[in-house]
């Protein structure tokens, strides 16, 4: 491996680290939702301390409350709580409902996969000749 691909992979993988920065994981909840309550006993102290709580920081909002704008991009909550995974204001993955802890980390961890390939994805796209228009899409 050369000096220059040696810098290549380090931009990429800063970058794509970057990018990941930027993700959030929205929980819609509600307070009488007892499966809410529940995910609070058994995830909520030890989800910031996690790599994926690091990844994808946590953001509650109530589905009693308006649509904060910077989510308009995503689409409508039914079920409490509903958990979605957010890159740039777009919609990469959720979970509806909880499942229990161990299904909870199993599906958390299969989106934030989906957040590094579509990440990588609409890098690509974005500096392909696809995009001929010269604009920042919304991948």
């Amino acid at each position: 491996m050369n000096m220059r691909q040696i810098l290549a992979g380090a931009f990429v993988g800063g970058c794509l680290a970057w990018q990941t920065q930027a993700a959030e994981l929205v929980m819609f909840d509600s307070p009488a939702c007892s499966y809410c309550e529940q995910w609070d006993e058994e995830i909520s102290g030890i989800y910031p301390l996690t790599d994926e709580g690091r990844r994808a920081p946590l953001r509650r909002v109530s589905v009693h409350d308006e649509m904060p704008a910077d989510l308009a991009r995503i689409g409508a909550v039914v079920y409490t709580p509903t958990f979605v995974l957010v890159d740039d204001g777009r919609e990469v993955g959720r979970i509806s409902g909880y499942p229990g802890e161990d299904f909870f980390w199993g599906f958390l961890e299969s989106l934030i996969a989906r957040l590094a390939m579509s990440s990588a994805a609409c890098d690509a796209y974005e500096n392909s000749n696809s995009n001929q228009t010269g604009r920042k899409t919304l991948c």
